[in-house]
């Protein structure tokens, strides 16, 4: 009787370590987003609840190990939108925890042109949390970018105390895509003024002659010496990539100009970029980027001052 017992306890312990034992292998993610507090990382990925768009997190003390996920927000009813969401990050600002989630409007409203994906309205809206594991609340029942926009992966960056929405303008609308910024208020609730282009897709050093050039997963970064760069995904020859672009003013406003060489150039993009635990700066990515087997992957970044570079690639 002591051994079935003992059995059955062992049993037990080890299904609920196998749910604390995922790798990132075992974990299909787009747009992996990883926030670092609490001694603990974060990784949040987009996660429906039956018809809702919603967010999950994975955490992890090691970036090896990590959780089953959790829900921390799903789409509340009278939202604008209910739909997928797509690249969920998670910031720390001021007093709380602010989720940037692009939603997909369910309502097809026109028709791409041929060949072309289907013309749906798409927006960035913030979300907030006292905690990195939620539940989050809309700071506003709107998008913070245009609503006539198809807007995606917006991001946080804080200049002389100013926060602003960085994001991209989606090639299915506007061709040749666009990184734009909008000033937030000090709540992140509302948008201040019009969106500013920064840059157009077919500006990266990557980038070949075609009818479209898409601009994805926009993140900011200042180097050790004050450079102000920003990381950002498009197509080349190799795929999915990850190009580099350099404000020329270590300004928000630019004028930005595109480094020569991609910081990732084979099938594998999205990236933003964190300290980890033991000081070393890291970049994470998707890759490879289709065909369900999407997967976050860490390199080892070094910055140079100028610019980076991925200290251990494949």
């Amino acid at each position: 009787m002591r051994k079935i017992v003992s059995l059955s306890v062992f049993l037990l312990l080890s299904i609920c370590l196998q749910g604390q034992n995922l790798t990132l292998q075992d974990i299909h993610i787009r747009d992996p987003f990883i926030l670092v507090d609490n001694n603990t990382y974060y990784m949040y990925a987009s996660s429906s609840v039956g018809d809702a768009g919603g967010v999950a997190v994975y955490t992890s003390k090691d970036l090896k190990n990590w959780t089953e996920k959790t829900q921390v927000m799903t789409l509340p009813e009278g939202n604008w939108s209910r739909g997928h969401v797509w690249a969920p990050e998670v910031h720390k600002y001021k007093d709380g925890y602010y989720l940037f989630a692009t939603i997909n409007e369910m309502t097809k409203w026109k028709m791409s042109r041929e060949g072309w994906p289907d013309y749906i309205y798409r927006g960035t809206q913030i979300f907030r949390s006292d905690s990195p594991t939620g539940p989050f609340t809309a700071t506003s029942d709107m998008p913070q970018t245009p609503i006539d926009y198809m807007a995606l992966d917006g991001t946080l960056y804080v200049e002389d105390n100013q926060p602003y929405m960085v994001f991209c303008h989606e090639w299915v609308q506007i061709v040749d895509g666009t990184v734009e910024y909008v000033r937030l208020d000090k709540d992140l609730a509302e948008a201040i003024g019009s969106p500013v282009r920064m840059f157009n897709g077919s500006a990266c050093c990557v980038a070949e002659p075609g009818e479209s050039y898409v601009t994805d997963g926009c993140f900011m970064y200042r180097t050790r010496t004050g450079k102000l760069l920003m990381i950002w995904a498009s197509f080349g020859p190799d795929g999915y990539a990850e190009c580099v672009a350099e404000s020329l003013t270590g300004k928000i406003s630019g004028p930005w100009r595109q480094q020569s060489e991609p910081l990732f150039k084979k099938d594998g993009g999205h990236a933003m970029i964190f300290t980890d635990l033991d000081g070393n700066l890291r970049l994470v990515l998707h890759s490879p980027n289709g065909g369900g087997m999407e997967r976050a992957r860490l390199f080892t970044l070094e910055d140079t001052g100028d610019s980076l570079r991925i200290v251990d690639p494949d």
